[in-house]
């Protein structure tokens, strides 16, 4: 890929209660709520279109992987955010209660790719992961 400006994503996901979907993401979140039907609602999630799908729940037991020494959720999905951003999205989400898979921390410290990173849940149990770089040239360092 090119370093030209990003472009937008679109994810679509299953959420088994479209009310608490709307109250996590636009509310807890912040995100504003674009359009929406009995059966779907769009979000812009810091400038990308997320859309909760309702989908009764599967109770599929969840999936993991380890990285840096925790249980990554997979799947997961977040943006790379600006390390401010990062922190007031952290202190916002604190203060609404929200419990963390993995709480907020910088991962690979020292080394290359060194990151802030959290996981968490919404209300269906989709994790999400937000992470910033300090030196966002280190998103795709190897």
């Amino acid at each position: 890929m090119s370093s030209q400006a990003l472009t937008p994503f679109h994810i679509a996901f299953p959420v088994d209660d479209l009310d608490a979907a709307r109250a996590f993401y636009g509310s807890t979140l912040g995100c504003p709520e674009g359009r929406s039907s009995a059966r779907w609602i769009d979000f812009d999630l810091f400038g990308h279109q997320i859309v909760a799908h309702l989908k009764p729940s599967s109770g599929a037991p969840a999936h993991h992987n380890p990285v840096d020494g925790h249980d990554v959720p997979i799947p997961h999905f977040g943006v790379v955010l600006p390390m401010e951003t990062w922190e007031a999205l952290a202190a916002r989400l604190r203060n609404a209660g929200i419990s963390f898979i993995i709480e907020p921390y910088i991962r690979f410290k020292g080394e290359v790719g060194e990151q802030a990173t959290m996981f968490f849940l919404d209300p269906a149990g989709n994790a999400l992961e937000f992470k910033a770089f300090v030196d966002i040239g280190q998103l795709f360092a190897k």
